[in-house]
């Protein structure tokens, strides 16, 4: 059985230190630029996510996955309750040595529980890959366009 575990100030670096971990193994190609990669290294991207984890009512909530004791992933979303109820999902990923007999889809079950027993009414987020449009589309995720920056958006109502 999966559970979650918000993670605290207190817990953030361990938490940063896997994000940019996944991102160097998961979302980054040689397509991207140092720019970008600097981007999600750098103290105002961190400072920013960490400054919503204690704005109200549109915080920030960044949490653990865990089974049977041990860290198996971790997600990052934001629900716009002062707006119609989207939970945005920033970030979501499976520890690779966790990944395969629907882990992922576990834990998107047990997440979207939990949001839901937190007023979301809704899922969006962006794709970076093929492989993530695959995940995403079979839990019933649906394309919706691209965003401000040209990133593909996917919608499960």
């Amino acid at each position: 059985m999966i559970s979650i575990t918000e993670i605290g100030h207190a817990d953030i670096n361990t938490f940063w230190e896997l994000h940019w971990a996944y991102l160097n193994r998961d979302i980054f190609d040689e397509h991207d630029t140092d720019e970008l990669r600097e981007h999600f290294r750098s103290n105002d991207y961190r400072g920013t996510i960490e400054k919503y984890m204690d704005r109200f009512p549109d915080k920030a909530h960044l949490l653990y996955f865990i089974r049977e004791g041990i860290r198996i992933g971790c997600a990052q979303y934001i629900i716009y309750k002062s707006e119609d109820g989207k939970c945005f999902i920033l970030d979501f990923w499976v520890f690779s040595e966790y990944r395969g007999n629907g882990t992922g889809h576990d834990c998107f079950k047990k997440l979207s529980q939990y949001v839901q027993a937190d007023e979301a009414l809704y899922f969006e987020l962006n794709v970076a890959n093929e492989r993530g449009h695959k995940f995403w589309s079979d839990i019933g995720f649906v394309d919706n366009g691209m965003d401000e920056y040209g990133m593909p958006l996917m919608k499960k109502a």
